[in-house]
């Protein structure tokens, strides 16, 4: 039987809310609870270290990706269960996708949003079926479902888009959601 492997997008700093950090713990620990992979970045600061470290002592198994310039700044954690380093960004989000069978977007910058709209666009082309996931920690993500209604709304996208992402607000809901779509 194929273990799932859930790949979680997120900042590589903390941000300024607590939630953010604590739904980080929880969602690394409950992936591992689940016997699940976790998929991600590579990087051993912010929320990105935060939900691998969680993984790691709840037992799981991780799998980080990163390339070669990022490997001092988001300070590459080689203690993974696997740990790729690629030549590009591009190649990063590629092997990171190519090795889930979901995607959880936690609170995260322009690199999350840059990972959340590639999986976004490969899913609306059906390039894969993965669900896609936002973590919407204190409506963290509120203004991001309003841009992709927006954007349906103004016509330059079918409302098909919007059944591409789910939205939940913790990590035992995405946990939930993750099991329904993963059955």
């Amino acid at each position: 039987m194929h273990t799932k492997s859930i790949c979680v997008y997120c900042g590589s700093r903390t941000g300024q809310n607590k939630t953010f950090a604590d739904t980080a713990d929880a969602l690394g620990r409950a992936i591992a609870d689940e016997g699940w992979r976790l998929v991600y970045g590579a990087g051993d600061v912010g929320l990105m270290g935060l939900t691998a470290r969680a993984a790691q002592k709840a037992g799981g198994d991780t799998f980080g990706v990163i390339p070669a310039h990022l490997l001092e700044w988001e300070v590459g954690k080689r203690d993974l269960t696997s740990f790729i380093v690629t030549e590009t960004m591009h190649e990063r989000k590629k092997v990171m996708l190519m090795n889930a069978d979901a995607i959880v977007v936690l609170p995260g910058g322009a690199g999350s949003l840059d990972e959340f709209f590639e999986a976004l666009t490969w899913r609306q082309l059906g390039l894969h079926s993965k669900p896609i996931m936002l973590l919407d920690v204190d409506g963290y993500w509120a203004p991001l479902s309003g841009l992709l209604q927006h954007v349906v709304d103004q016509g330059f996208a079918d409302a098909s888009l919007l059944d591409f992402v789910a939205t939940t607000t913790s990590a035992s809901d995405t946990i939930l959601a993750l099991r329904r779509a993963l059955s």
